[in-house]
């Protein structure tokens, strides 16, 4: 009994030190101080209701049993018809696609890569969002189709978008060479990838993006911001689903976080947040004020900041998390126009 008793203290102790050793560490003098909203809460939209009870509608389904159920349900809420052309595309063997609207500039290059939590989601579920950057900038928008879970581990969704990128750098739309112009851009777990592929590049001397644009951001794969919690009720998107890995105490979500990304959740790799941000290429972040990833966005725009790179936040009151993904809500086509003079504006310097 001694000798269990000995055994079950050791497994504990070590359980305890592993919990530890992969929290991240504290964040939260960057919370402060925080930028200003875009538009009043009295100015959202009468549309914006409609998405919302989308939502409801989504969530309110039986949960799906297998994650070949939970991508085909995915795909039938967010995937749209869009007007541009697409191309299939192999990317150093990762399937892609090239998104064009008429008259899109071969040289000017946009790699994206979609959010859906490393779980779900694909070029075609994000095609509304590829087809509108490629329209309102005239950039060939190259989405690429990487590994995710529980097939895979989240290293490997990093792995294929530092492959993407290298790969994007000597190849356009049925053209070689650099482009003239390279924009990352990418929301949710997209816009992690998005953010941790530049500080990539940077350390390991690759040509730099010239801007990054990411749509509500996960930054730290710790979930430590206070957001995580507070805004649980408010996030339409993710309150009902990531919400409910708020109960698991923290320890036992950072344990198994090791084995889901392949790394601690408090690397630089998967959380970008707790890297070095000096010497980054400009970069967009828009986020909702009332979604659970507002945290993220805000430490990481402050932290960034504070260590001498460009980044500017946008805010919105209430909207639902990657709301620029929803195709009727002026909301959208607001942030959406910042985008492109976001990416005009470097194109111009």
């Amino acid at each position: 009994m001694t000798i269990l008793l000995l055994i079950l203290t050791a497994v504990v102790a070590v359980l305890l030190y592993l919990g530890f050793i992969w929290s991240a560490p504290d964040m939260s003098h960057f919370d402060h101080p925080e930028d200003p909203l875009v538009i009043g809460a009295h100015e959202v939209s009468e549309q914006h209701n409609v998405v919302v009870k989308a939502l409801a509608d989504y969530h309110g389904q039986p949960a799906a049993r297998d994650i070949r159920t939970g991508r085909e349900r995915f795909e039938k809420v967010f995937a749209r018809e869009v007007d541009v052309e697409t191309q299939p595309v192999d990317v150093s063997g990762i399937p892609g696609e090239w998104v064009l609207a008429e008259g899109a500039d071969p040289n000017l290059r946009v790699l994206f890569l979609h959010g859906g939590a490393f779980l779900v989601g694909s070029p075609k579920t994000h095609r509304f969002l590829t087809a509108e950057i490629s329209k309102r900038t005239g950039a060939a928008v190259l989405a690429i189709d990487y590994r995710m879970q529980p097939e895979f581990k989240i290293i490997h969704c990093h792995e294929d978008a530092r492959t993407a990128y290298q790969w994007i750098l000597a190849n356009g739309p049925g053209t070689e060479g650099p482009p003239s112009k390279l924009y990352v851009a990418g929301d949710s777990a997209g816009g992690s990838l998005t953010l941790a592929v530049i500080a990539w590049a940077r350390n390991n001397g690759l040509r730099a993006a010239d801007g990054a644009i990411a749509f509500a951001p996960s930054t730290d794969s710790t979930m430590s911001s206070p957001s995580w919690k507070e805004n649980i009720e408010t996030d339409h998107f993710l309150g009902p689903s990531i919400g409910r890995l708020l109960k698991i105490p923290a320890i036992i979500r950072i344990l198994a976080s090791r084995f889901q990304g392949g790394k601690p959740a408090n690397d630089p790799e998967l959380s970008p947040l707790l890297g070095n941000l000096a010497n980054l290429p400009a970069t967009l972040i828009q986020v909702s004020r009332h979604e659970m990833l507002y945290g993220d966005a805000q430490r990481y725009t402050n932290k960034a900041r504070h260590e001498g790179s460009e980044v500017t936040l946008q805010v919105w009151p209430t909207l639902v998390h990657v709301f620029q993904g929803f195709d009727n809500l002026p909301e959208t086509d607001d942030a959406l126009d910042k985008v492109a003079s976001f990416i005009k504006e470097r194109n111009n310097s």
